[in-house]
Parts: C-alpha cells; structure tokens; sequence
C-alpha cells in the first residue's frame, strides 16, 4: 500500500509560512526556484510550497510535488475574487469543479474545453468535499477564526458573519479588477462562484496523474475596481490566518 503524502500549496508566502509552522520534523528542499518544505503533521508526511501565481507556476510546482515528492493527494489553499453577489469578503468556497475561464480553442473545439483531454470541468472527488466542507463548517461554527483575527482586524473587511459555500471556481492568468470583466465572465459561466490563477490548472495535473485534490478558497475582494486596495494588508491579517485553520481542520478529520 502506497503510504500517504499530503501535498498543501498556496500562491501566497504568508499563505504557506502558518501552515510550515503546523510541522514537525521539518527539512527544506529547493527546486526550480521554489523551497519545499517537507515534515509531519499530526503523524502524517506532509510537503508544503509556495506555489507563485498563475497557472503555469501552480501546474509546474504539483508536478514537481507528484514526481519527486510522491505525494497522493493535494490540498491548495488561497484567496479569491468574488464574482457570485452573494459572496462576501471572508466567505469560504470550496470547489466542487474548476474551469479555466481563459481556455479557448475555438472553432477546433468548444470554448474552455481543454484540448485532448476533452474536459472542460475538473471535478473534486467526493470524498475530498466531504471532508474539507466538515473541516470549514467546524471552522465557522465553533468561531475559531475570533480566536486568532482580532475583532478590529476582521472589523476592518466587514467580516462579522462568514460562510462556506461549495461550487465552480473558475482560474485564468487574469486579476480580475474591473467590474466589466466580472460580468462579461458571469454572461458566460453563470455558475462561476469566484476566480482566481491556478486552482484549475493545478486540478488539471491532478486529474492527469489520477491523483485526489482540495482547493479552497477565502473571498478577498469583489474582482473589480477595489480589489488591490487592501489586497496585501487582507493576505497577512486574514486570508493567512484562514489558511492555517483550515488545514488545521482538515487534518483533525483524518
């Protein structure tokens, strides 16, 4: 039996550097311009790396994850652009299927279709939903958040009340920051919950290798004029901090 080896990437560093802290044993590897770090957690082998943005960095660095590192499952955690009007800045969405929005090899074959493969969603395994959905509602329920953001700190996004919600995520090597490009996106993936730059290329590796994923992520902004204006200041304050409770909760279903 293959022995477990949990992969957790993040596009962010602050993303990742609460979650190299949850380990044990910890030894650091460097290829390709990115630092693993490979320990324990919670008795289970576990690799983590800051994946840098955008599809091809996402889709090379789960590549080196699954051919050197052996891993058999992925868990990539991570901020998002909100195009769903019922999302709220410090929502939760876990995707159920990711498509990439920028993927468009018309007139040879329908539009975001990936070409060979002849998909144009990639799906979460059903027994990866059910575990991360346990994990973030156990997160929003017992109010664990309130324990490590000040309520000055979750004040300053209008954080009072955050939600999960589970769906389609759509990734494209775009930072969604004008209104217009948001719903010219909806008038052609209604469905599209949020976007960000590499969870459906990364599931796109998964799928290839048969290998189970993950991808959450914490609303951020609402993908138009405002999103960079606190856009830093959220990832160190809030989304880190998510980040690290969230595969806290995770690992505590295993």
């Amino acid at each position: 039996m293959t022995e477990r080896m949990i992969g957790i990437m993040g596009a962010m560093h602050e993303e990742i550097n609460g979650v190299v802290e949850l380990l044990s044993d910890v030894k650091e590897f460097t290829r390709g311009m990115r630092t693993y770090y490979s320990g324990t957690l919670n008795g289970i082998k576990t690799v983590v790396v800051f994946s840098r943005w955008g599809k091809v960095a996402a889709a090379t660095t789960v590549s080196n994850l699954i051919l050197e590192f052996n891993i058999t499952e992925l868990i990539f955690t991570g901020v998002a652009g909100a195009l769903n009007e019922d999302l709220n800045i410090g929502d939760i969405v876990i995707a159920k299927r990711l498509i990439q929005h920028d993927m468009d090899a018309q007139p040879l074959m329908p539009r975001f279709e990936i070409p060979l493969l002849g998909k144009t969603y990639f799906e979460c395994g059903h027994e990866q939903l059910i575990t991360a959905t346990k994990a973030v509602n156990a997160l929003l329920e017992t109010k664990q958040l309130h324990e490590v953001i000040s309520d000055e700190e979750l004040a300053a996004f209008n954080i009072t009340s955050p939600k999960l919600v589970v769906g389609d995520i759509a990734s494209g090597d775009k930072f969604f920051s004008y209104a217009a490009d948001k719903h010219a996106l909806l008038e052609k993936l209604p469905a599209v919950l949020c976007v960000e730059m590499e969870g459906a290329a990364v599931a796109q590796v998964c799928y290839e290798y048969g290998l189970p994923f993950t991808i959450i992520r914490t609303i951020s902004d609402a993908a138009d004029e405002q999103s960079h204006i606190d856009f830093p200041v959220f990832i160190k304050k809030i989304s880190s901090r998510y980040s690290v409770e969230v595969v806290r909760n995770i690992y505590a279903q295993f």
